[in-house]
């Protein structure tokens, strides 16, 4: 009976309160990130998500609350020892080379880790030819991906990333994109903390959003981001093709640009399929723009409907 049951949640939070003198870091935060989920954690500066992430590994004891990681207790070693960690500040040895650095990493989290799978791993995050290189010569991106190296070298089921592009050039952080696509197709568990908004839009399964210490909202995209628009420039539209429209979605007009407002769930064949009927009744179509809020809008909206006060 227990073999058949769910795995538990990657990690689990409830409650989570943590207070620095007069100031409230972080307030009764509670959610949870399921296996092989990515999961993004937004906010402002000042919002508790690095507090959050340090409450979760251990490394900030709770006023209040309680953590379980890949199903035990986060003060557990057994559970941090299959945690990968990139934190928003890190500092190597400057001496070791980045093969070094790796094979240290890997010897502290208690895992075999052979030569070999050692240098994949500097390969994947773009530094095997610079395997043998101190790391007092690496410049701030290149030690960034040596920390995201030493983050995945121990093979874990859950990474923590907290700012892993804010040192890198566009291109890494498209290679960072790509690393999290990676690891997402092999069901591997990634918490990730970001100002880049386009970033956790393109890679996240859902958004958790912090706000002066608390949960302001959380949800996958579609469910934060609502509903899609479709703008059709139009001629000849007919009453026939105005009902089509319509049942299509909420419809406005401005000139000859119609907005058809679609539901989030919507079958991806409808957008095709309303075109296609269009011109079947006779519509001239001149141009279709899908659209959708950006979740950097809808995170604005949420952040701006809070109560003011005093970020820090």
């Amino acid at each position: 009976m227990v073999a058949g049951l769910p795995a538990a949640p990657a990690v689990w939070c409830s409650g989570l309160r943590k207070r620095y003198r007069r100031r409230t870091a972080v307030d009764d935060v509670s959610f949870t990130v399921g296996r092989g989920e990515v999961v993004g954690l937004l906010g402002p500066n000042g919002a508790g998500k690095t507090t959050v992430i340090k409450i979760l590994l251990g490394l900030v004891r709770p006023d209040a609350g309680d953590v379980l990681l890949l199903g035990r207790p986060a003060r557990d070693p057994q559970a941090r020892a299959r945690v990968g960690y990139l934190p928003e500040l890190f500092r190597y040895q400057l001496w070791l080379t980045a093969a070094e650095t790796l094979a240290l990493h890997a010897r502290l989290a208690g895992v075999a880790v052979p030569a070999g799978e050692r240098r994949e791993c500097l390969a994947t995050v773009g530094l095997a030819d610079r395997a043998g290189d101190r790391v007092g010569g690496f410049s701030k991106g290149m030690q960034q991906r040596l920390g995201l190296a030493v983050a995945l070298v121990a093979r874990p089921e859950l990474v923590v990333l907290d700012e892993p592009t804010s040192a890198l050039d566009p291109i890494g952080r498209a290679d960072v994109r790509d690393l999290l696509l990676a690891l997402k197709s092999r069901q591997v568990t990634v918490l990730l903390n970001s100002h880049l908004i386009g970033e956790v839009e393109r890679v996240c399964d859902r958004v958790v959003i912090l706000d002066k210490g608390k949960v302001a909202a959380s949800g996958t995209l579609a469910e934060l981001l609502g509903q899609r628009e479709l703008r059709l420039r139009l001629d000849a539209v007919s009453p026939e093709a105005k009902e089509r429209l319509a049942a299509a979605g909420r419809v406005t007009r401005s000139g000859d640009t119609f907005t058809v407002a679609l539901p989030a769930d919507q079958d991806v064949a409808a957008v095709p399929d309303l075109v296609a009927d269009l011109v079947a009744l006779g519509v001239r179509v001149h141009a279709v723009e899908p659209g959708r809020i950006s979740l950097e809008e809808r995170l604005l909206d949420i952040l701006r409907a809070e109560p003011g006060g005093d970020r820090r």
